[in-house]
């Protein structure tokens, strides 16, 4: 692949794609269920209404408005620095989160690649990995995933916050249809992949009807789904603001019940977050949502180690 010089901008897919070296491929990351987060990508192009990248966008003075999504920087030197950091006698092969501020197989994935090549360093490395997507292109990289699950922990999780065909195409334009990601779940959990849904982020008034939750979890259960997991919206500058705007043009009616919710908080009170919350656990337990892949990848279990100081 040609690849053009540092900066360069080049016309696809509706977006600017930016070719930049990174200097770091791993970012730390402090108070979630992973120590570490793995972008190949800057920028999104399926321009979700609420994602919640918009609020760090703002925070270094990059649009996070309507403008976001119009330009992806492609890291196009990132799996050559995460063989360099994962080398590190240092490394501990702790649990690594890809995609955590973009989506790793946005449309930009089919030319780059940049993910696959991630994927294939942390399988060398034998670290954990999760990824989280929208985009059925994850499919593709099932001989990786595959020999990755036999290396070290590894999981999908597909983010369907919606059946809807309507809300969905209001409030994530560029993102695949809800129903290609529950194709996708299904062959990978068919390929022995531990995968699931992620019913996030569920929208107060717009997409927590209890039908609507059930619609979700009943067809994640179709599709094979190992888990399923549910999160309310929440509002932090940058993703509040966009995100209104789009409720007062869609929904107007729903205006004045966010701002009864949310006030200036970003997120929901507990007692406001739980009603759904509990109902998607509930919906587990009544559609049997569990691990039934046909052949788990599991990586062989670690031999004890001696405790010299015995």
């Amino acid at each position: 692949m040609c690849i053009s010089a540092p900066g360069a901008i080049i016309q696809r897919m509706r977006s600017d794609y930016r070719e930049e070296p990174c200097k770091a491929a791993l970012n730390q990351v402090r108070g979630m269920g992973f120590g570490w987060s793995l972008n190949p990508y800057m920028g999104c192009a399926h321009r979700c209404a609420f994602c919640y990248v918009r609020a760090f966008e703002r925070r270094a003075d990059r649009p996070g408005d309507a403008r976001y999504g119009n330009s992806i920087r492609v890291k196009i030197n990132v799996a050559e620095v995460l063989r360099s950091e994962l080398a590190r006698p240092s490394w501990r092969r702790e649990l690594v989160a890809v995609g955590a501020a973009t989506d790793p197989y946005q449309p930009a994935e089919g030319r780059y690649r940049l993910t696959r090549a991630c994927l294939e360093t942390l399988a060398e490395a034998r670290t954990p990995f999760g990824i989280v997507t929208r985009g059925p292109l994850v499919v593709r990289d099932l001989d990786v995933l595959q020999h990755a699950a036999r290396r070290a922990e590894v999981s999908v999780c597909l983010s369907i916050p919606t059946l809807d065909d309507a809300i969905w195409r209001r409030t994530e334009p560029g993102a695949p249809p809800p129903r290609q990601r529950l194709r996708a779940l299904e062959r990978l959990v068919t390929a022995g992949i531990r995968a699931g849904v992620a019913i996030a982020p569920i929208l107060p008034g717009i997409s927590d009807r209890p039908e609507q939750l059930e619609q979700v979890v009943r067809a994640a259960r179709g599709a094979g789904a190992t888990f399923v997991w549910g999160s309310l919206l929440h509002l932090k500058p940058g993703t509040r603001e966009h995100f209104l705007d789009l409720v007062g043009r869609e929904w107007p009616d729903r205006v004045r019940d966010y701002e009864r919710l949310y006030g200036q908080r970003a997120y929901l009170q507990r007692r406001e977050s739980e009603t759904a919350l509990a109902r998607i656990r509930d919906l587990r337990v009544l559609h049997g949502i569990a691990d039934r892949r046909p052949a788990p990848l599991t990586p062989p279990a670690q031999p004890k180690q001696l405790d010299l100081a015995l």
